[in-house]
């Protein structure tokens, strides 16, 4: 039996009926750029995510780099971001003008906390970027703290983790909800995936809405009336359609990549060669990726491949390593959880319609790998 890391053909096949109805009204009303199926979404994820704004871009990447661009900062005003992440977290403060100041991560969560971002901050600290990464969020009652203490502000990059929560002081709160902004992405191996590139930002500050709203559209809201300089960042009709009917099940399918992390749970509880994902206290992990810390990574990976059973590594090349960000100055051994967890970590097929028997075949394998195999 076959098991890919992802299969999306299963999933649009439960779903397939809605889905051509819903793309076909677009294209009977022929609004394809914004227009009330963006509209609708944006009013449909504002009320999931609790916040009184949510404003659809072109990809999550935008949905960085959009709020960065609205602070309007200088050349040597800095963003901390985690070393251990994809590199459009890092990318999108770059192309604001900003600098990107790498710190650390937890090695068991894999997100930043308030030890490891407060090293990184300085005098020109603007931002800190926390990461949801692979569905948990980050400890956003400690960055709040000191986030205020500090006078900087926390954008959520939120891509990998729709759906997710956390509670702080008592009531849950979404990623995306908690920061000054929050982004998403709706690539489609995501949570919430389009059929393409698409993004969305979410605050609850109100004058930071209508920037954004100005800058995905080259800097206004009227046609040819230019109040700053923007670009062309606009959620398609079509997008926004897909993402409607999704978001009805978004909530079932999360709970099939949690009861799939439980049968994993189960399975490689007692295999001392991995170190599997944890779930915080008062956290509600989505399991974008089932990501393990695994010895002898490289060489289960091609054992599972000879099996037919995908995985990948997410990611190979810490972000203060990577060659376009030499002229930072960074060298190897500055962030040594990041460098490590990238000679570690794997990520094991996750997806809802996954199912009981292929995540025995997976468990059954990588025991068998190890000598575990009863």
């Amino acid at each position: 039996m076959k098991v890919p890391l992802l299969d999306l053909k299963a999933q649009h096949e439960s779903i397939r009926a809605e889905i051509a109805e819903a793309l076909a009204r677009v294209i009977d009303d022929q609004q394809f750029v914004m227009g009330p199926a963006v509209e609708g979404l944006e009013r449909e994820l504002a009320m999931a995510l609790d916040v009184p704004h949510a404003i659809g871009c072109a990809s999550g990447t935008d949905a960085l780099l959009l709020p960065l661009r609205a602070l309007e900062g200088k050349a040597t005003d800095e963003v901390v971001v985690p070393a251990f992440t994809f590199f459009a977290t890092a990318g999108a403060v770059w192309n604001s003008g900003l600098v990107p100041v790498f710190c650390d991560v937890d090695p068991l969560s894999f997100n930043v906390d308030a030890s490891t971002v407060e090293p990184a901050l300085s005098p020109r600290t603007r931002v800190v970027v926390p990461v949801h990464l692979f569905g948990q969020m980050a400890r956003m009652e400690e960055l709040v703290r000191l986030a205020e203490s500090r006078d900087v502000l926390l954008l959520e990059d939120a891509a990998q983790a729709i759906g997710a929560s956390r509670s702080i002081e008592g009531r849950s709160r979404a990623a995306g909800s908690v920061g000054w902004a929050g982004a998403f992405s709706f690539f489609p191996t995501k949570n919430l995936g389009g059929f393409g590139d698409g993004g969305l930002v979410t605050t609850h500050d109100a004058a930071l809405a209508e920037r954004l709203r100005k800058l995905r559209v080259h800097g206004g809201r009227q046609m040819y009336h230019h109040e700053m300089v923007g670009t062309n960042s606009r959620l398609d009709a079509l997008q926004a359609a897909v993402l409607s009917v999704k978001l009805r099940h978004l909530e079932a399918w999360t709970e099939g990549r949690r009861r799939n992390a439980a049968l994993y749970g189960e399975g490689l509880a007692d295999v001392p060669e991995l170190l599997l994902p944890v779930e915080e206290e008062g956290a509600r992990h989505v399991y974008n990726q089932y990501t393990v810390r695994a010895r002898r990574r490289d060489e289960l990976r091609t054992f599972l491949e000879r099996e037919g059973i995908g995985s990948g590594i997410y990611y190979p090349v810490p972000l203060h390593l990577q060659p376009c960000f030499e002229g930072l100055g960074y060298q190897r051994g500055d962030f040594p959880v990041s460098e490590t967890l990238c000679e570690q970590v794997l990520s094991l097929p996750i997806y809802p319609e996954l199912g009981r028997e292929r995540v025995q075949r997976v468990v059954a394998a990588i025991r068998a790998f190890y000598g575990h195999d009863d």
